[in-house]
Formats: C-alpha cells, structure tokens, sequence
C-alpha cells in the first residue's frame, strides 16, 4: 500500500487533512522501448479531484515525453526512464499550478473552462474565489479538448437554466442576474412565511420544561444505548470496544452546545466518520436547538466540509425530520424557514429537497411523522417551482 502523504508537501501538519497516496513508478521495457508505469495515477488523481490523464499529461509536458494513457485498464505511462523523487516533484508542480487555490492555497477546488474565451479557473469551494492558471501552459490545451466532466453541484433557479445547464460560466453579467432574480424570489418567500411563527415563538407556545442534561457517566452511556437502538448509525461503524462513534457524536452534541463549527468538525474527524454520511445525519438531529434558524449560518463552513454528496444530502434531511417531527413537533411550522436557510448556503440543492419533499418515507421517522414534516414544507417546494418557472421564461 502506498504511503499516505499531505496533498501540499511543503505543510508538515500530521492533522492536515487533506492526504493523497504518495506517486509509485515502474520502469518497464528496455533501450527504446523503455518507459514509467504510473499504477497508482488513479488513487493520486481522485484525492485531487482530477482526472488522471491530466497529472500524466502535464509530466509529458514537463519532460518533453511522450504519453499514453487506458482509462479502462487503468493504465497510465510516460515514455522514457523516470525516477519516483523527480515524478513528485512534478506533481506537486501540477498541484500548484492546476489545483491549489492561488488565494487560500486550499486543495478544494474545482476546474471550470469558460465558454467562448475557454479560460481555465480554479473555483474553490473553501473561500469562493475563482482564480485562473496559466494559460500558457501547454496542458491548459489538452485541459480544453478533453474538459472534466461537470457535477450536478449547479442550482436550476441559482445560475442555470431549466435543464440545470450552466449557464455562461464565469460572466459576470449572469451572475449579477441570477444574483438580483434570487434576491427578489427570496423576498417572495419571506412575505409568503410571514405569518408563520418563528422558533422562539413556536417554544414559548408549548408548555415551559425545566430540565437539565444529566452527563454523569450512567447517563451518557444510557443515552448512547438509546442512540444505537434508534438505529441512528445504520449499518455499524463500531470501534474495538463496541462504542458506537455516531451515538457518540449524539451525546457529545446534546453535551457541547454552543460548540464552535471548528470543535465539532475536530469532533467528527477524531471519531473517524467526516467521511460517512451518516455523520450529516446525526448533526441535523443533534447538533441545533429550537433557534435552529439563526443557527444554521453559524455552521456553514461544517456543513461544507461534511455534506459533499446527494446521500449526505438526504441523510441530512432525515436528521432534520427526526430533529424537527419527533423532538420539537413544536417547530414543524418552521421546516420551510429551515430548507431556506440551507439552501441559501448551498448545502442543499434544489432537486434533493424537491424529491425528499415529495416521498413519504419511514428510514429515519414514522409514515405519519414523515408526511406531516413533508407537509409543512409544501410552500418552499412550490416557491422553488415557481422560481424554476420564473427563470426559465
């Protein structure tokens, strides 16, 4: 097994979290027929987030080599004689030039080619900015003729048409429209939830519960009993000792309010499961309180780390239900306000919260439970209709 390296070699942190398998070579063949095998480029590529023909590319640019590349066989070579040490350091060359963000220098970024002009940049989804790469580098040409494929990231009402096609990537023009299209739906939307009540009001309606969280030692395993039976892990991450780390996760919650989004981030990576989107679930259950509205902002960078995936999306969106229709019934009044809130820090996307909006299910509430959450959410799913229609027209 390779060895596990930092993506930016020159930050020694162990914690750094962003890992990749360090680069193996294989020279095969002799004379004129000689040349470096890469077997681990696909590994490398996918903690890069890109494709591995483009790393292979640019060694062949750098070196003056020719390469050839099965995507199928998971093949990569480079022609010629080449040692480990000098294939890294092109690598991380690569790194700099085509994924490091220039501003934050952040690993998370994602390569995006403008229509017309067919500029590359780097779109990083850590701090937002959107930087360019060298254009004069020959890969950028190969980069061009052979683009990455795109995500389904895109929002339909947010910068994209009906079909959820980008629209001009990079042009300001278009952002400023769909910037001020967005502002006005919101606007919309408020004046349509105005008379619903907010979550103090919806607490204070409910007869007032003078309770304190019992953390003696009993109590919080006792409550980690009640966490697994609940099935809240699902298929079971349990450690050596039998804890279940997302029961765990649960407890240390309920335990930790107020907790900043950098100690519950340390929180969830020291339990191993930043990963698993089962981790999503269990932070939209436990991780609020009643004054889940003006929570949410708060832990936007958390939930961009952790929420990357459609499955970490619904899993998320059960937490919620289980969070809002089964341990505050009271705040079932506010799930538009709550979808709201996520969607407009572009944790949860339109065509998610259309579906789950849509299907009853019984995975992480009862069928009655679920309907009445799914209920409460009718006027955001049909302000995101009328907003798709809106943009379209």
């Amino acid at each position: 097994m390779a060895q596990v390296v930092n993506i930016r070699r020159d930050v020694d942190d162990k914690f750094y979290r962003y890992k990749m398998p360090s680069l193996q070579t294989k020279i095969e063949g002799k004379g004129n027929g000689i040349k470096t095998v890469i077997p681990n480029m696909s590994d490398v590529s996918r903690a890069l987030s890109r494709p591995p023909t483009y790393p292979t590319k640019f060694f062949g640019c750098e070196l003056g080599a020719q390469t050839t590349f099965d995507e199928k066989g998971d093949r990569y070579i480079v022609n010629g004689a080449h040692d480990a040490t000098r294939l890294r350091e092109l690598l991380d060359a690569f790194i700099d030039k085509f994924v490091l963000c220039a501003e934050c220098k952040n690993p998370e970024t994602d390569l995006i080619i403008t229509r017309g002009t067919e500029d590359i940049f780097r779109d990083c989804k850590a701090c937002g900015a959107r930087t360019g790469v060298d254009m004069r580098h020959k890969l950028t040409t190969f980069i061009v003729k052979n683009p990455p494929k795109k995500t389904k990231k895109d929002k339909k009402a947010k910068g994209g048409d009906k079909d959820g096609k980008d629209k001009e990537n990079g042009s300001a023009e278009d952002e400023a429209e769909d910037g001020a299209s967005d502002d006005e739906f919101t606007k919309k939307l408020k004046a349509d939830a105005a008379e619903l009540p907010t979550a103090e009001q919806a607490a204070r309606d409910r007869d007032d519960e003078d309770w304190a969280l019992d953390t003696s030692e009993a109590a919080v395993k006792a409550r980690q009993k009640e966490m697994a039976a609940l099935n809240l892990g699902g298929d079971s991450d349990e450690n050596e000792d039998g804890a279940d780390p997302y029961s765990e996760l649960a407890v240390w919650l309920e335990g930790n309010r107020g907790s900043s989004d950098t100690d519950v981030l340390k929180k969830v990576q020291d339990l191993g499961i930043d990963r698993k989107h089962k981790a999503a679930e269990i932070l939209g259950r436990a991780l609020f309180t009643e004054n889940i509205e003006k929570e949410i902002p708060i832990y936007q960078s958390l939930f961009a780390k952790l929420v990357t995936s459609e499955k970490h999306q619904k899993s998320l969106l059960g937490g919620l239900e289980r969070f809002v229709g089964v341990d505050h019934p009271n705040l079932v009044p506010v799930v538009p306000k709550i979808l709201m809130a996520f969607y407009q820090i572009d944790v949860l996307e339109e065509e998610v919260i259309v579906q789950w909006g849509t299907h009853v299910s019984k995975k992480y509430v009862d069928r009655e439970v679920s309907k009445r959450v799914r209920k409460a959410a009718d006027p955001f799913i049909k302000w995101l209709a009328e907003a798709e229609d809106d943009d379209s027209e």
